[in-house]
């Protein structure tokens, strides 16, 4: 047996270990797949790399994904189930309605950041124009829990006389979604013009309660200070 044929044999005794916890195995290539097509794109991401950093085979990833297209498609849809999992941890109904819109805000905050792949996923998606994530069949239905928690904030705070009425959930998670996701997205380019690290250490304690700080602003009834 050539060392060519030793080598590929031996990537097939691992995928085969692999394919023994099919779960694992999956989860692993998306973790990988999340990583490649944040650097490299839809286009520039290539299977056999993914493969190989998985120590399985091109035709095992067909098998779990279908195609390139499906594999990406997952990984947008896993990259969105994280933060809402991450949501749906947090206990905000026995909080007061302008805590449980801090916590809300600040848990968004501390996922972007510890997130990259994520925001960069979400940057190339919108350059595609979306084309990818409106096939992703199930993702309407794992956002909706987030909404309807601020929904629920959001009424108990109306109820309170606290927060204006003509505002929707949907308002509010466009707010701390523009800022979070700005804050990582443009890092870079933020730093060059103005010498200013908005991932700095110096800045952590500062930028979560300004988020906080301009939705409350926003949710002040009219005429109350």
């Amino acid at each position: 047996m050539t060392r060519s044929e030793t080598t590929g044999a031996s990537a097939e005794k691992q995928a085969a270990k692999r394919t023994r916890n099919p779960e694992k195995t999956r989860e692993n290539i998306l973790k990988v797949a999340m990583t490649e097509f944040a650097d490299k794109g839809l286009t520039g991401a290539r299977i056999d790399e993914i493969a190989a950093k998985t120590a399985t085979t091109k035709r095992m990833l067909y098998y779990y994904f279908g195609d390139k297209d499906g594999l990406y498609r997952a990984v947008l849809q896993r990259a969105y189930e994280e933060i809402r999992y991450e949501e749906s941890q947090l206990d905000v109904d026995h909080l007061e309605p302008a805590e449980a819109i801090r916590a809300l805000a600040e848990l968004t905050f501390d996922h972007h950041e510890a997130h990259p792949d994520f925001i960069r996923l979400v940057a190339i998606e919108n350059t595609n124009r979306g084309v990818n994530l409106v096939q992703a069949e199930d993702l309407p239905e794992t956002q909706a829990p987030a909404i309807r928690t601020l929904d629920r904030i959001l009424q108990r705070g109306q109820d309170a006389g606290i927060f204006r009425t003509d505002t929707t959930a949907l308002d509010i998670h466009m707010l701390i979604s523009s800022y979070c996701v700005f804050r990582v997205a443009n890092r870079y380019t933020f730093k060059a013009l103005f010498d200013w690290d908005l991932t700095g250490a110096e800045n952590r304690p500062h930028l979560p309660a300004m988020i906080g700080d301009v939705v409350l602003a926003y949710l002040q009834q009219p005429g109350k200070v």
